[in-house]
């Protein structure tokens, strides 16, 4: 351990040893600061340039998980909501997919249509949650499931924030960020996730794209020019595709749980 060598106090030389007493101080400070910091960068993430996605981290090897939503399946009856709930065991009213309820008027004088929208998170191939995370909490695999290292997280939103799809929150009960999954826990022993095994209407579909067998890649292959995505605008390469979404909600959409009325064009 190092020791202080104080200056000697002489009254000729006042001003000086006052100097050399608070040089002596700060360069202890400096010394006692570097030994974490150095150990810190030994073991950082190096630092990435603004927007830049990390390197993915292993996933199942060769797939890219993708979900096919049919609106015209889906009744809007919440069981996806209810199931995933119960599986995953969110807090009371936070949700990590939801189907929501839109009115759409579309000013002819005919009944406004309702819309029922199932929202999750769209584990994009450019997830805008991922490079804004402080300390890489965020992070997506290569298979293309985007997840959250509860334990590095330190909840300060910036993911939140940064989603253009609503589909994240803190938890109120770890005060971490929270989403879908794609129940990847689920998708690894072979089973579907909860929220497309008990859609009533079949309208969830979820599957390995790179695999132009699997039901999902079908249904994209089938349904080719019907296939839109949410605010792909935002270049984020979504991978949860819509069947029948009405253009009105392809970038006029929000995260709220409520009737909205859409001026028809």
């Amino acid at each position: 351990m190092q020791k202080l060598l104080l200056p000697d106090h002489r009254p000729d030389d006042r001003r000086s040893g006052k100097r050399g007493f608070l040089q002596s101080l700060l360069g202890m400070a400096v010394a006692a600061a570097a030994l974490p910091a150095a150990a810190v960068a030994a073991t950082a993430t190096p630092v990435l340039g603004m927007g830049a996605q990390p390197p993915r981290r292993p996933g199942m090897e060769g797939k890219r998980y993708g979900m096919v939503v049919d609106l015209r399946q889906c009744i809007g009856c919440q069981a996806c909501t209810v199931s995933c709930s119960m599986e995953n065991l969110p807090p009371i009213g936070q949700f990590r997919t939801t189907v929501l309820q839109y009115e759409v008027d579309r000013g002819t004088g005919v009944p406004p249509a309702m819309v029922s929208l199932p929202r999750l998170c769209n584990h994009c191939d450019e997830p805008p949650c991922v490079p804004v995370c402080p300390v890489q909490a965020t992070f997506q695999r290569t298979d293309g499931i985007v997840l959250v290292d509860n334990e590095r997280c330190v909840g300060c939103g910036y993911c939140v924030q940064a989603c253009p799809y609503d589909a994240r929150f803190i938890n109120h009960e770890t005060q971490t960020a929270d989403k879908c999954t794609f129940c990847e826990h689920r998708l690894e022993v072979g089973l579907l996730p909860a929220c497309v095994e008990s859609c009533v209407g079949g309208a969830r579909v979820i599957g390995d794209l790179n695999d132009a067998g699997s039901s999902a890649a079908q249904r994209l292959k089938a349904h080719a020019k019907d296939i839109k995505v949410l605010k792909p605008g935002m270049a984020t390469s979504p991978h949860v595709f819509y069947i029948g979404l009405p253009d009105e909600f392809v970038n006029g959409i929000d995260g709220q749980a409520s009737v909205r009325l859409v001026a028809g064009h």
